[in-house]
């Protein structure tokens, strides 16, 4: 998001202030300003795992903005680890794994799958890392 803000700044156009945000915080208002503003056409993103400095409420938030877009006819591609973002109603999910590709249902997913084990048990996995 840095490199982005200073992109914007070399333009000669202003950053919107994104240096002075957090990294979620920039993230959120990119996306109310910049992909999800209601001004704006419909358009095309390619986001590259958002998820990072994300809270769970602002994930939350992203869900309900990328299917904003897309209901207003915009195509949305994210690669994601998030299980919240990979929960968009109406997503094409495809999973990338040893297999290849693969068309899956959120349900299916193994980093679904991780995250269930992982809350019902953390024990479980912290016992390989530490004492």
């Amino acid at each position: 998001m840095h490199g982005y803000a200073t992109y914007l700044d070399d333009l000669g156009g202003p950053s919107g202030g994104l240096h002075e945000l957090s990294h979620g915080e920039s993230f959120n208002r990119m996306l109310d300003e910049q992909l999800n503003h209601p001004g704006y056409a419909p358009g095309f993103a390619c986001l590259d795992e958002p998820e990072a400095g994300l809270s769970f409420g602002s994930l939350l938030r992203w869900v309900g903005s990328l299917h904003e877009m897309t209901r207003r006819g915009a195509q949305v591609v994210c690669a994601t680890h998030s299980p919240v973002l990979a929960a968009v109603p109406g997503a094409t999910i495809l999973e990338l794994g040893e297999w290849g590709i693969r068309r899956t249902t959120w349900d299916e997913l193994e980093l679904v799958a991780h995250w269930r084990s992982y809350l019902a048990d953390p024990a479980r996995y912290l016992r390989h890392l530490l004492d």
